[in-house]
């Protein structure tokens, strides 16, 4: 039995697809989803009918994500968000006009049951964006930061290597958890398309809202599986781009 996490997927459910047949998932496999499933790509609806329906085969943990907090905003309460539009709403809000009353409502129900964290036995932390209390995730005071925080990563990539965890210079939140596996931030924005470990922040968002694949991950053995480019299987939308 393995204990798989996935990136942000913003959409793309051929790249979902892919995933899972690349790195061969079986009801066997605990799966830790860590946000923004929507926006960006034309299949957001589609997504959460499948995530929703892997809940009846597999172990599945789903960390909330900043857009999927704006999607169910807009579909509860039907709350306008210009900047959400001009960052991969626009798409989600195109994909739901054909989408049934009832679907939706299961889609409402599904995003309020999102998890803020998920925090296993191993002192491993899963969480989309990051927090900032340097007592950890139990003491944040702002929980919105958990999905729009990046802080963390910032801190995590600037840290200069010499300084040891026991140096009174390093981080305090870079010593609360054995690992952390992030979202929101895609490492594309570094240069990288595969997941990227610094200290003990691992960032899994590949840039599959861009021109990034979507990764699946084995967080003990770290051997990893992606998609093609979301831009290639999607080549007649612009997605985020």
């Amino acid at each position: 039995m393995r204990t798989l996490v996935i990136g942000d997927i913003h959409g793309g459910l051929r790249a979902l697809h892919q995933i899972m047949e690349r790195a061969k998932v079986t009801p066997k496999d605990t799966l830790i989803f860590l946000g923004d499933y929507v926006d960006g790509w034309s299949q957001s609806p589609q997504v959460i009918d499948f995530l929703i329906e892997l809940k009846s085969t597999n172990e599945c943990f789903f960390i909330r994500g900043n857009h999927d907090d704006l999607l169910l905003h807009w579909l509860k309460d039907s709350k306008e968000n210009l900047m959400w539009y001009k960052h991969g709403g626009e798409s989600t809000v195109s994909a739901y006009e054909i989408v049934p009353a009832e679907t939706k409502q299961k889609h409402i129900e599904f995003l309020q049951s999102l998890l803020d964290y998920y925090l296993d036995n191993k002192n491993r932390l899963f969480i989309h964006a990051g927090f900032t209390n340097m007592n950890g995730v139990k003491a944040e005071y702002f929980p919105k930061l958990f999905y729009w925080d990046r802080t963390l990563w910032e801190t995590a990539l600037a840290l200069d290597p010499s300084i040891k965890p026991n140096d009174s210079l390093y981080p305090k939140r870079l010593t609360l958890y054995n690992e952390v596996y992030i979202g929101h931030t895609p490492v594309t924005r570094i240069d990288k398309t595969i997941p990227v470990q610094r200290a003990c922040v691992w960032n899994v968002d590949t840039g599959a809202a861009f021109k990034g694949p979507l990764t699946i991950m084995d967080i003990d053995t770290k051997e990893f599986w992606q998609s093609e480019p979301l831009n290639h299987l999607y080549f007649e939308e612009k997605g985020r781009n």
